[in-house]
């Protein structure tokens, strides 16, 4: 005898079905709850690594050093010229047998040309300082980089009264770019910076001047003073110690290279 299988009907069957996901669905969430309930330790982002910072250092093509190798020290003086600093310190130059070099300010060369004529009869050289000393400049269009820069080297020629060299372009303040390097370049000049700052701008008294190159001094050093721009008497002072000490110490002086 066969006995027949009972099974519940399917509406019995669905409703259990359907329970069993009920059921199923409620401990799903109660599970997802409980864990946004429990803060979770979430991992700190990375610190970012620590960099040193530094100033960039100033572009390869700038001349910094003299033109001989050896114990040489190559002077420069920058903002003239000044009719009242300009003769003195050319002066104690005479004096000492030394050269320099002499970056001059275009403004200031229109208006004393005479100076430019006894710098150059002293046997030093000249250097492109710009028309107006804009320290600005590097941020200037290319139209005004070139107008100061070839204006400054016209200026220089007019003042001279004959086609003279200017073998070098300073940047005022020491401020370069690129753009200023290169119309330097196409003007035959190059970019003249300095390793040893006297930091005489800042009128800090000569014997401080006499100390800051001095401590800084090495063979080779291209140095930065000032015989313009301001009240440079400290600067005079100053140079007139330092001349007869920087020959006795076995320098000799030359130009940048």
């Amino acid at each position: 005898m066969r006995y027949r299988v009972l099974r519940p009907p399917y509406l019995y069957r669905w409703a259990v079905l359907l329970s069993v996901l009920v059921v199923a669905v409620a401990a799903m969430v109660s599970a997802f709850s409980s864990a946004e309930g429990t803060p979770t330790a979430v991992p700190a982002p990375a610190a970012a690594p620590v960099t040193a910072t530094t100033t960039p250092p100033e572009p390869a093509d700038l001349v910094r050093g003299t033109a001989h190798a050896g114990k040489f020290v190559a002077l420069t003086f920058d903002d003239g010229p000044d009719p009242v600093y300009t003769p003195q310190i050319l002066d104690a130059l005479t004096r000492a047998g030394a050269v320099a070099t002499f970056c001059m300010v275009g403004t200031n060369v229109t208006r004393y040309p005479e100076l430019v004529r006894t710098v150059l009869a002293r046997g030093m050289r000249l250097c492109d300082h710009t028309v107006s000393h804009d320290e600005q400049l590097s941020k200037r269009s290319e139209q005004r980089i070139t107008a100061e820069i070839s204006g400054a080297w016209s200026d220089l020629q007019v003042a001279a009264g004959a086609d003279v060299p200017v073998p070098y372009f300073r940047a005022p303040g020491g401020a370069w770019s690129a753009l200023m390097r290169d119309v330097a370049a196409r003007q035959g000049m190059k970019s003249l910076s300095w390793s040893v700052d006297s930091r005489d701008w800042t009128q800090p008294g000569a014997a401080q001047i006499v100390a800051t190159v001095q401590r800084t001094i090495q063979p080779g050093a291209v140095v930065l003073l000032h015989d313009g721009g301001g009240k440079r008497t400290q600067t005079v002072e100053a140079l007139n110690q330092l001349l007869p000490w920087l020959s006795a110490q076995g320098y000799r002086f030359d130009f940048p290279a």
